[in-house]
């Protein structure tokens, strides 16, 4: 409970008035029948007159309404609770991701990420609601039903004292089973919303494969699954109703049959009778919504776990422990000391093997190597996007750790080899860039990344809205994009990795001439597979499976690397045929 305290504190006042107009309807329910009862013992009698018929109406009419103002301010009360509740558990999962480093997220699909912060959420919402709505009515109600028909006929109750505890065992072994399927149900919808997810975000090359059929049937196998689980929790759930519909009814009839009797023999009033019937009627019905609570509480415990399993995740990468919390990057340095890393602890592989390189302020450099070499782990390691295993990376002479991450992310500008646009228009996806920009820099940082003339093509131009990924933009547009955008942060290091592939010789010049003129004083690291992108850097760094074989200039590295002069006749042919 410690753990969901927080959310339950801000809108204790709801937690609290819900239950209470609860209980109000309660008191309702349990004396309505007596009520009842007092009418039909007084006609039977022949001592009603119309004025006690009045009275008692008016006592009847001001129950209902009391009734119906508890159980409105219940439902009314629980719904605020549990909605507000979710909205901030959700919010805190959001954030709690939001944090988490490649390392984090790799260890949960995106798919169970989504259905945590949605479904499993949901599931905790409706039980707040259901138990602030039921938590005491339902025993409430039971324990007044028992009370008034235990006062009511001792001896006849006795069949409530049969009946109980049968009904509770059968509901019992029925929930026990059924709750072995709710985690895998859960579980189920992950793997469901992944390849949903996984399928729609990729369906151009789902199209261009013809592969349309091979997903279809990757989808039913995982709509089957979710189906057949689904199915088995429901095959054992669905004996829950008939088992209290049978008690309800077998415990109503014993009572008719037996009280009947008693009636006839003039030891019970026919009223009395009429509503001991209701009052056993109320206990099954309270011990039926305890059932449905429980059912629902099992369900909502699976998702609270999988809740804790996010909100509990240690983000391995945090500036809790910065030396130098408010520090900038105002330079540009960049110096790998030892570096070494595994993306899985425990194999033996290093994907980056004892890297030292040093790199000066305001320098441009090129990384150039086979694919899988290491290029885009190594410049993933400045801004903190992974930490090392061993030795440290400095920028300005200070370890990275030693920053808080959102100093550092600000001093570091990224072009991903995979660019992300998001929804909305060109104009909002830029100025992620810099949020503050006014429009004539959104436009003069477009025109240095090649972007304008195309923006201003379409009908909307900055206003103009992209898709979810930038899917409706070409991968050269997109490219010219993420570098404007890239552009208007002016960060200290700008990283591009590969971001130039997708874009013609003669663009990639002038992006690089951009460059030059507006960032000539940051640090700019450039992973590249043409030799073209980086052979007017002032430093080249050469990579191979996870080491570095060598760093100089063009004319340098030709003259002494054997990988780059491979690399340069692949791609240049011979260096007497250039």
């Amino acid at each position: 409970m410690k753990r969901w305290g927080k959310y339950i504190k801000p809108y204790l006042k709801y937690f609290i008035a819900g239950p209470l107009c609860m209980v109000v309807e309660v008191i309702g329910e349990v004396l309505m029948p007596t009520f009842l009862a007092l009418i039909i013992n007084a006609w039977h009698a022949g001592t009603l007159t119309p004025a006690s018929s009045i009275g008692y109406a008016a006592l009847m009419v001001v129950t209902a309404i009391m009734m119906m103002l508890g159980g409105v301010g219940g439902s009314y009360f629980g719904a605020k609770a549990s909605v507000n509740f979710a909205a901030d558990l959700r919010s805190d999962l959001y954030a709690k991701v939001q944090n988490f480093s490649f390392a984090n997220i790799d260890k949960f699909s995106t798919g169970s990420l989504v259905t945590r912060l949605t479904n499993d959420v949901t599931q905790m919402q409706n039980m707040v609601n259901m138990c602030l709505r039921m938590l005491l009515r339902s025993p409430g109600m039971l324990i007044g039903g028992l009370i008034m028909a235990i006062r009511l006929n001792p001896s006849l109750s006795l069949v409530l004292a049969v009946t109980i505890p049968m009904m509770l065992l059968s509901i019992g072994l029925i929930i026990l089973r059924g709750f072995s399927f709710v985690g895998k149900v859960q579980d189920r919808i992950d793997n469901l919303n992944s390849t949903v997810q996984e399928s729609i975000t990729n369906v151009r090359v789902v199209k261009s494969f013809v592969r349309e059929d091979y997903e279809i049937k990757k989808f039913d196998a995982a709509n089957t699954g979710l189906k057949e689980i689904g199915m088995k929790a429901m095959n054992t759930m669905i004996f829950m109703q008939p088992v209290i519909s049978f008690f309800m009814y077998a415990s109503s009839l014993s009572v008719i049959l037996l009280g009947g009797n008693t009636v006839l023999a003039g030891e019970m009033p026919v009223g009395d009778l009429s509503s001991f019937v209701t009052y056993v009627n109320q206990i099954m019905f309270s011990l039926m919504m305890v059932t449905f609570m429980l059912m629902m509480m099992s369900r909502a415990m699976a998702s609270a776990k999988r809740i804790r399993e996010v909100l509990d995740e240690e983000c391995d990468i945090t500036d809790v422990y910065a030396t130098y919390p408010e520090k900038q990057v105002t330079e540009g340095s960049v110096e790998f000391r030892g570096v070494s890393f595994r993306y899985y602890k425990n194999s033996e592989e290093k994907v980056l093997n004892n890297i030292d390189l040093k790199i000066l302020p305001g320098q441009t450099v090129g990384i150039i190597g086979s694919t899988g070499c290491g290029k885009t782990t190594l410049v993933s390691m400045i801004p903190r996007l992974y930490d090392t295993d061993e030795g440290s990376v400095l920028v300005d002479g200070v370890d990275v750790r030693d920053y808080s991450l959102f100093n550092l992310r600000e001093g570091v500008g990224m072009v991903l080899q995979k660019n992300v646009l998001f929804s909305g228009s060109i104009e909002d996806n830029l100025r992620w860039g810099n949020e503050d920009a006014t429009d004539e820099e959104l436009r003069y940082f477009a025109d240095k990344a090649q972007a304008h003339k195309f923006i201003e093509s379409f009908s909307d131009g900055y206003a103009s809205q992209l898709d979810q990924g930038g899917t409706n933009v070409s991968g050269g547009q997109k490219q010219r994009l993420c570098i404007a955008r890239a552009l208007l942060k002016r960060p200290k290091i700008l990283i591009l990795d590969d971001s130039t592939s997708a874009v013609d010789t003669a663009t990639e010049a002038m992006i690089r001439k951009a460059f030059a003129e507006d960032l000539s004083d940051s640090t700019k690291i450039i992973i590249a597979q043409r030799i073209s992108s980086v052979q007017n850097a002032d430093m080249i760094v050469v990579m191979d499976d996870g080491c570095i074989t060598g760093v100089g200039t063009h004319m340098e590295l030709l003259e002494t690397n054997e990988a780059y002069q491979e690399i340069y006749e692949s791609q240049m042919g011979k260096r007497g045929e250039a």
